[in-house]
C-alpha cells in the first residue's frame, strides 16, 4: 500500500501537529506530512514543520477581500500538493461550503468537546458553565455545516472541582494527542472512510463514535 500524503492545516501553535508529526516519525501513522499550511505567520507551528523538514506556506486571509477568494486560493494551494488526506489542526477558519465539498470524505477536524456537545468555541468554559461533569475531544469529518459532520472518535476527561477553562483544556489536550493520530492513521490505512454522511471504520458503520480506550489507542 503506497504511503498516503496529508497536508495539515494550522493557525497557531501546533501541538496537534507535533503529536501527528512525531507518529509518522515513529510510522504509528502510515502516512507522510507533505505540507503545513497556516493562514498567519510566524506562529510557532511553522517553526515544529521546519524542524521536522516539512515544507510549510504561509497563506495570510487578511491579503484577501472576503472568505471566499481565500478559500479559492487555499483549495489550488492544496492541491498542488496532491494530498489523500487534509488536517485540521487548529485552523481558526469557517470554510465555504464549496471548499468542504471538494475534500468531502477527505478532511478532518478535532474540536475541543464531546460533540455534539459545544459546538464552536469556548468549549472549555462553556462546559464549566453549565457544571458539565465530563469534557473532552472529538474527531470528526468536515461538512459544511460547523462541527456537525461525522464523529470518529471520542476521549472523554473529568472535570474536576476547581477546575478553570485552562486547566480543563490542557487536561483535554492531552488526550487529543492520542486520539487524532490514531484516526489519520486509520484513515491512512485505508480503514476509515466517509459514506453517506457516516464514518465507516473497517467495513462498519460508527453510527456512535468510538470512546478512547486502550485498545483503540494500539490499533
Amino acid at each position: 500500500m503506497s504511503t498516503k500524503r496529508i497536508a495539515v492545516l494550522i493557525s497557531g501553535s501546533g501541538s496537534n501537529l507535533q503529536a501527528l508529526i512525531n507518529a509518522c516519525a515513529t510510522h504509528a501513522i502510515a502516512g507522510s506530512i507533505v505540507a503545513v499550511i497556516s493562514n498567519r505567520p510566524e506562529v510557532y507551528g511553522l517553526e515544529r514543520a521546519r524542524l521536522a523538514g516539512i515544507e510549510t506556506q504561509v497563506l495570510d486571509h487578511k491579503n484577501f477581500v472576503d472568505r471566499t477568494s481565500f478559500d479559492q486560493a487555499l483549495m489550488q494551494l492544496i492541491d498542488s500538493y496532491q494530498p489523500d488526506l487534509v488536517v485540521l489542526a487548529g485552523f481558526m477558519r469557517i470554510l465555504t461550503a464549496e471548499f468542504v465539498e471538494h475534500y468531502s470524505g477527505q478532511m478532518l477536524n478535532i474540536h475541543p468537546s464531546l460533540l455534539p456537545a459545544y459546538k464552536g468555541v469556548h468549549t472549555h468554559q462553556r462546559a464549566l458553565d453549565d457544571g458539565a461533569k465530563q469534557h473532552g475531544a472529538s474527531v470528526h469529518f468536515v461538512t459544511a455545516e460547523l462541527d456537525a459532520g461525522a464523529v470518529i472518535l471520542q476521549a472523554a476527561v473529568p472535570v474536576l472541582a476547581g477546575d478553570t477553562a485552562e486547566s480543563l483544556a490542557a487536561r483535554a489536550l492531552v488526550e487529543e494527542h492520542k486520539i487524532y493520530p490514531t484516526v489519520v492513521n486509520w484513515f491512512c490505512a485505508g480503514r476509515l472512510t466517509y459514506q453517506d454522511g457516516y464514518a465507516w471504520l473497517d467495513g462498519q458503520c460508527l453510527d456512535k463514535p468510538l470512546q478512547q480506550t486502550a485498545q483503540a489507542e494500539n490499533s
